[in-house]
């Protein structure tokens, strides 16, 4: 499946003139520990699946669906069966806040089933295999139509990660109120996130009291404050680290932090390797 593979970096083998593909895959192969910037989807058809991300593993039953998010290390151990992956960039899905912050929230990886997504599960086995029935058969438009399902897939995780995971501690009334926020925020943050942003800051345009504010951001995103901004300074500095002509401090300084040091230090915390380790991963052959 890995056909261009450098380091831990592997470049997607896209269907010409595409940034998908899918692989109807049957091998009895062990995939290492790599990364790639598209997003991926793994559904088992035909036995069982096991994947490892970061310092987590899944067990993936027939027609449990993983999303993997972009730039995650993961590996896939040697398993009898079959199994749909599909890849896809996702550059231009990006470029609409709401899902960027959706996927933020998600990341690093999400596992479906019937179980753990009773409301959702099975409209998101229908969109994998009508994304892999749009692929194979190839149709006008087949492209188009497939970011259309991949977009309907992330809209619908973010939904239900906002009705079902998030429980805000005031009134029905005021639910939605303040998971409009709470996405608002993520999105000024994304937008904002190479300056000199601080917790008293965003939590004084929030109207919340810090101590508030910050009990409520995790509460909304799972993850602290600082942890959510460092993680949209690190993916801007994913994007300035593929440019040659930059140095390393350069990027540094271009992506909020204020210090070189800071900079390496949060980058290996969250890729697991320095910026000049992923730089090099990144180059191809």
């Amino acid at each position: 499946m890995i056909k261009h593979l450098n380091g831990i970096h592997e470049t997607v083998n896209f269907r010409e003139d595409t940034n998908i593909c899918l692989y109807d895959n049957n091998e009895y192969e062990e995939y290492p520990t790599h990364w790639h910037t598209p997003i991926e989807i793994i559904m088992p058809v035909e036995n069982s699946y096991s994947v490892k991300y970061r310092e987590d593993a899944t067990f993936l039953r027939e027609n449990d669906i993983l999303l993997i998010c972009p730039g995650i290390l993961h590996s896939i151990p040697a398993a009898h069966g079959r199994r749909y992956i599909f890849q896809a960039e996702i550059y231009s899905v990006l470029l609409i806040k709401e899902l960027e912050s959706v996927l933020t929230i998600l990341s690093p990886a999400i596992l479906i089933t019937p179980e753990n997504s009773p409301a959702i599960y099975d409209r998101m086995h229908e969109i994998v295999l009508e994304i892999v029935q749009e692929y194979k058969q190839a149709p006008a438009m087949c492209e188009a139509s497939i970011y259309a399902k991949l977009t309907e897939m992330i809209v619908a995780l973010g939904r239900i990660h906002t009705d079902s995971c998030v429980h805000f501690d005031v009134s029905h009334s005021k639910q939605k109120e303040y998971i409009d926020k709470f996405m608002s925020i993520c999105n000024y943050i994304s937008e904002h996130c190479t300056e000199d942003l601080n917790l008293d800051m965003v939590s004084g345009l929030s109207g919340f009291s810090k101590y508030h504010f910050t009990r409520l951001f995790k509460q909304f995103t799972n993850v602290s404050f600082y942890k959510y901004l460092n993680q949209k300074r690190i993916a801007k500095a994913e994007q300035l680290l593929i440019d040659p002509t930059m140095s390393v401090t350069d990027v540094s300084l271009s992506s909020g932090f204020s210090s070189l040091s800071a900079f390496i230090r949060m980058f290996k915390i969250i890729k697991g390797c320095t910026p000049s380790e992923f730089r090099s991963m990144y180059d191809t052959p």
